[in-house]
């Protein structure tokens, strides 16, 4: 383009709203570099995050040519910390090789920095713990290959180098690597197991949260149940995709959200829950280098175990065995 067109610049607690129309036959991210400023590899990942919409209508193909008078928006959240270090966290590693690293991550730890979480991630504590670690991610996510809620405990691999991280980020592209998360949810399902096949983007108007929405990206969910309690059922969830806040939204938008979870389900919850039930079980995956098929398994955490007994949860029933006797192949 010979010249950036006119930009019109909303800002929020959050972050910025860019909006700009389009004079015909540019490439989405052709034309967001270009008001924005930023680097189109920056560009196709904010695209890839759903942070681009173009007539209103979330855009996610970076080379989608935009029509004479289409109306671009992108949403730029606040810049991260730029100072990065080491910290002495205690952290469970459930495996480590030359190639990575299974971490249980706690509930309550963010996997990395973000305005407001500046320190005392899962990066700083990897970053002490384990020397080294991909630098793919970029400097404020080294090793990251994946991510999951502050507030949600469970399994996730670091890569160690780049060969690990680009094979790793391919498997989880193709769903060869995955998690199973187990989930306390509201309500009764009567279904032994279903699927929620639902497209999912952000909401237009709350930016820190996602929405089922028909002009959304792809989204399914397999969830299978384990045990009936009344006002809530323990499920477990396999994602066949992998949208932020799957598992919330989908279950939510059945009528079963997570308990605990204010986001998406009622404000006050009847187990005591600081946050949603969820907790990433079991993870698998292809290890890069030997191709081994491998799987993980993260123990049930105190508070969940606490949430369950107070739902009316069995003690007799082990959990474990639940989840080998379900069928995970969607």
């Amino acid at each position: 383009m010979e010249q950036a067109p006119a930009v019109t610049i909303e800002y929020n607690e959050y972050g910025r709203t860019l909006k700009a129309s389009a004079e015909g036959g540019e490439r989405l991210d052709v034309f967001l570099a270009a008001i924005s400023g930023e680097t189109r590899s920056f560009i196709r990942r904010m695209i890839d995050d759903g942070d681009a919409s173009v007539n209103g209508r979330e855009e996610t193909k970076a080379g989608a040519k935009l029509k004479k008078g289409d109306e671009v928006e992108l949403f730029i959240s606040l810049p991260e910390s730029t100072e990065l270090k080491a910290e002495n966290i205690p952290i469970s590693i459930v495996y480590e090789d030359k190639d990575i690293a299974v971490i249980d991550k706690p509930k309550g730890m963010v996997v990395h920095p973000a305005p407001g979480n500046e320190t005392g991630t899962l990066v700083n504590a990897i970053m002490y713990a384990i020397k080294d670690l991909s630098g793919i991610g970029g400097e404020m996510r080294p090793g990251i290959v994946h991510r999951i809620d502050k507030l949600t405990s469970g399994l996730i691999v670091i890569a160690k180098n780049d060969a690990a991280h680009r094979s790793l980020a391919a498997q989880m592209k193709t769903h060869e690597a995955g998690r199973l998360y187990l989930a306390l949810v509201n309500g009764n399902i009567k279904e032994d197991c279903g699927t929620v096949d639902a497209p999912i983007g952000r909401h237009k108007t709350d930016r820190k949260r996602m929405a089922v929405r028909p002009d959304g990206r792809n989204a399914v969910t397999h969830y299978y149940v384990l045990e009936r309690l009344g006002n809530h059922t323990l499920i477990a969830a396999k994602l066949e995709t992998g949208r932020t806040h799957q598992i919330r939204v989908h279950m939510a938008h059945i009528k079963h959200p997570v308990a605990g979870d204010s986001v998406y389900g009622p404000e006050r919850n009847q187990l005591g829950l600081d946050g949603q039930a969820l907790h990433a079980a079991r993870l698998t995956l292809k290890h890069p280098s030997t191709q081994e098929a491998m799987t993980f398994c993260a123990p049930i955490p105190d508070w969940f175990i606490a949430a369950l007994k107070k739902a009316g949860h069995d003690p007799a029933l082990d959990i474990d065995k639940l989840i080998d006797g379900i069928c995970l192949n969607g």
